[in-house]
C-alpha cells in the first residue's frame, strides 16, 4: 500500500498566491475540474458566464487584491478563477480552548467537491506585521484557515442563511435572493480576504479582533479567533455592518449562537430540500456541541476529534493550530468509497522555535 502524501508547504513570501498559482499550476486546473464534476454537465458551459459575474462583483467591491486576482487569471488562463475568489461557501466547525492556559484553535471544514482535501498546501506567506501560514489552494487569494506564528490564528465559518420562510421548498429561493443581494452590493470587502487582510497588517490578538469586528463585510460570517495569551480565545459572530462576539462557549458551526429568528443553519446539499428549518439547526448544533464537548487534548497529534458528527461526508480539511508554540497541523479528507471520508494526505506538522523573549 503507498504512503499518503503530505500536504505540501510552500514558501510565497515573495510574490504570494500569484506566485503560488505560477508554481501550482497543474494542481489548480485539476482543483478546477475537480469542483465541476459536482454540478450536472448541462450546467458546466455557465462557468465562463459565472466568472465574468464575479469578476464585476470583486472589482466593484473593496477587495484589495483584485489585481492579484487578475493576475492569476491571466497565468493559469482558465475560467473559474474569479468565480472561486468570490465564493466561500463552507460548512465548518470549529472551537477554540484552552490547554494548560494556552489557546488552541481546532476545525474542521466541508464542502461537497471532491479533491479540496487531496489538492490543499499550506502557504507562507509575508505582511506588514510578518509571516503567516495559510491552508489554502493554488489560485485562491482569501484567508479561511491560518496562522500567524506568535500573534494569533484564526479561521472562517459559514454563517446562517436569512430565511423569509421556515418551508423547506422555499430554500431554493431563499438561497437566489441572498445570492442576488450579495452580487448586487458594492464597498464591502469580502470575509475571506478580510481575513487575510487581517493576518497581514494586524500585529496581535486584541488587533485582529477589532478589525474582524469593526470592518464592514460583503456578506454574514463568523470568525473564531485565538491569540497566544490565557483568554484570548473568541468567536465574532459577523453582519455586513455588526458583531456579536462569544468569549464563552468559543465554539462554533453554521449557526447563530443563540439561534436568532429568521437565520437558518447551513445544512449539507444531500438534504437542502429535505431537511425542515429545526433540522437544519439541529444538524449545526450537533456539530458544535460534539466538538466542544470532546474531553482530549489540542496539543495530541491524534486527530481523534475528527469523529460524527464532526466528521460527515463534505468534510475535506482537519486543521489544529497553537499560534503561542507556532505550531500547525493539518491533515485532508476526502471520499474514497467508505462511507464517510477518510484521511487522504499524512498530518502535516509546521513547528516553529519558540519565539525569545526580551530580558526583563
Amino acid at each position: 500500500m503507498n504512503a499518503l502524501p503530505s500536504i505540501p508547504a510552500i514558501d510565497v513570501r515573495e510574490g504570494g498566491p500569484s506566485r503560488h498559482a505560477q508554481q501550482s499550476a497543474a494542481q489548480a486546473r485539476a482543483l478546477r475540474d475537480a469542483c465541476l464534476n459536482f454540478f450536472p454537465r448541462a450546467a458546466r458551459p455557465l462557468v465562463p458566464v459565472l466568472d465574468r459575474t464575479a469578476e464585476r462583483w470583486l472589482k466593484r467591491s473593496r477587495s484589495p487584491y483584485v489585481d492579484e486576482i487578475a493576475r492569476i487569471a491571466e497565468l493559469l488562463d482558465f475560467s473559474g478563477i474569479w468565480l472561486l475568489n468570490a465564493s466561500y461557501q463552507w460548512g465548518c466547525t470549529s472551537l477554540a480552548r484552552e490547554q494548560d492556559g494556552v489557546p488552541w484553535l481546532l476545525r474542521t471544514l466541508d464542502w461537497p467537491f471532491s479533491g479540496l482535501g487531496r489538492h490543499a498546501e499550506v502557504a507562507q506567506m509575508r505582511g506588514s506585521s510578518g509571516d503567516f501560514f495559510s491552508v489554502t489552494w493554488p489560485g485562491y487569494v482569501g484567508a479561511l484557515t491560518a496562522m500567524a506564528p506568535f500573534r494569533f490564528a484564526a479561521c472562517v465559518n459559514q454563517a446562517p442563511m436569512w430565511r423569509r420562510t421556515e418551508s423547506r421548498w422555499l430554500r431554493l429561493f431563499d438561497l437566489a435572493a441572498n445570492g442576488i443581494a450579495i452580487w448586487s452590493s458594492v464597498d464591502h470587502i469580502p470575509p475571506d480576504q478580510l481575513l487575510r487582510r487581517t493576518f497581514e497588517v494586524c500585529d496581535d490578538y486584541a488587533a485582529a479582533r477589532r478589525m474582524l469586528e469593526s470592518t464592514p463585510v460583503a456578506r454574514p460570517v463568523i470568525y473564531t479567533l485565538v491569540g497566544c495569551a490565557p483568554g484570548e480565545r473568541c468567536v465574532i459572530e459577523r453582519t455586513e455592518t455588526g458583531f456579536i462576539t462569544r468569549e464563552s462557549e468559543t465554539g462554533a458551526a453554521n449557526d447563530w449562537v443563540p439561534a436568532r429568528p429568521g437565520w437558518e443553519g447551513r445544512i449539507g446539499t444531500r438534504r437542502f430540500l429535505t431537511s425542515s428549518f429545526a433540522d437544519a439547526a439541529g444538524q449545526s448544533r450537533a456539530r458544535r456541541e460534539a466538538l466542544a464537548g470532546w474531553r482530549g487534548s489540542p496539543a495530541d497529534r491524534a486527530f481523534d476529534w475528527v469523529q460524527p458528527p464532526v466528521l460527515n461526508p463534505y468534510t475535506r480539511l482537519a486543521v489544529a493550530i497553537c499560534p503561542a508554540q507556532g505550531i500547525l497541523r493539518a491533515v485532508g479528507y476526502d471520499v474514497t468509497g467508505a462511507e464517510l471520508p477518510e484521511p487522504v494526505t499524512q498530518l502535516s506538522e509546521i513547528e516553529l522555535a519558540p519565539r525569545l523573549q526580551p530580558a526583563q
